[in-house]
């Protein structure tokens, strides 16, 4: 879908200290197989009784009230928030965009909790600008902004996870994969002011005929945290078993994939040629190679690479993160565009296309 008057305001993120890997492989927690092909150097992990020894949610006001400060007059006008994660946000039952909301922009802006698992990210920022597009909720006049005609208004996105022992493995919860600690942010508003960027196209693909994937051959009456750590290569294997599919599975998430980057290559009227950095979900080396080398068909340096060894895999904030990344480093400059694509089990793929308008306004 092409995009009119939708701008990134501010982008923020908060990230743990780092756990080397290679200490991780002396210590067993990490397979050198493992290692040697994924080629991951840290990943960012908040350590119990530390200075990082913070709730999901909390990682994520921190990295919003970044983005927030960064958006200028755009804080000012946030009519909902959208908070994405993958796994435990500090408490059963419980909608935690609520909390990350009160404590960013206020009690009365709407909140919800979006999940789409690795895509939530991506597939929110459609689900944003749609919502600015339309209007949004003018709930920005009940909690102190202006939200005044010809403003424009604004959606705040978070993202954030902590990937915790002993219920998650970090290390072990899934092949070509480690898990980081962090929290992520983004400031969508349909007012150009200030902004540091233009949203030019999104497109989502999606086969939910591939949700089990992520599910296994069956149900569960209950969670497995106290039986074991989640192993999500298990359900993997266990999928593929029963519905004896694992290649045309693996097709298949490469077509949705493409069609997905196809069009919204072609909704923002840029060719790949064009496109100057590439974002992707944070996997280790070999996942990376493939999807850059095949599908996009460009070179590594364009792409988050560098970054993701760092980090390892922020839940759905992957994509996020790598923008803000590339703002803060200064490795994008204005009129450079910026694909980012998207994955999600389930299966779906978002991507979408940014052109960067002032690389040094949503970084100060």
């Amino acid at each position: 879908m092409r995009w009119e008057q939708v701008y990134l305001a501010g982008t923020g993120v908060w990230l743990a200290d780092r756990a080397n890997a290679v200490a991780a492989v002396a210590a067993g927690a990490y397979d050198a197989g493992e290692h040697a092909v994924n080629q991951i150097h840290s990943v960012s992990s908040a350590a119990a009784d530390g200075p990082d020894d913070l709730s999901a949610p909390e990682m994520a006001v921190r990295a919003a009230r970044t983005a927030l400060r960064r958006s200028g007059r755009a804080a000012e006008r946030v009519a909902a928030v959208f908070h994405s994660y993958l796994w435990f946000q500090g408490a059963e039952l419980w909608p935690s965009a609520a909390y990350v909301a009160q404590h960013t922009v206020g009690s009365a802006v709407p909140a919800f909790d979006l999940l789409q698992q690795c895509n939530a990210g991506l597939a929110g920022l459609e689900l944003a600008a749609r919502q600015l597009r339309s209007g949004g909720s003018r709930a920005s006049r009940g909690s102190g902004g202006s939200g005044g005609s010809g403003e424009g208004e604004a959606v705040l996105l978070t993202t954030a996870d902590r990937f915790a022992p002993p219920a998650f493995d970090r290390w072990r919860a899934e092949r070509g994969m480690v898990y980081g600690d962090g929290g992520t942010a983004l400031v969508l508003s349909s007012s150009p002011e200030g902004a540091t960027g233009r949203l030019l196209a999104t497109a989502t693909r999606v086969d939910n005929s591939l949700e089990g994937l992520a599910r296994g051959a069956g149900f569960r009456s209950g969670p497995e945290l106290e039986a074991r750590p989640v192993d999500l290569g298990a359900r993997a294997e266990e999928y593929f078993r029963a519905q004896r599919n694992m290649r045309a599975a693996t097709l298949r998430t490469a077509e949705v994939a493409a069609e997905s980057i196809r069009v919204a290559l072609a909704d923002a009227d840029t060719p790949m040629e064009q496109i100057d950095r590439v974002v992707l979900n944070a996997t280790g080396h070999q996942r990376m190679h493939w999807q850059l080398e095949h599908q996009l068909g460009v070179e590594e340096k364009l792409s988050n690479w560098e970054f993701c060894r760092e980090v390892g895999h922020l839940g759905a904030g992957d994509h996020f993160a790598g923008l803000n990344e590339l703002l803060e480093t200064g490795e994008v400059g204005e009129g450079d565009r910026v694909l980012l694509v998207g994955g999600g089990t389930g299966y779906s793929c978002t991507s979408a296309v940014v052109e960067i308008t002032d690389a040094s306004g949503g970084c100060a």
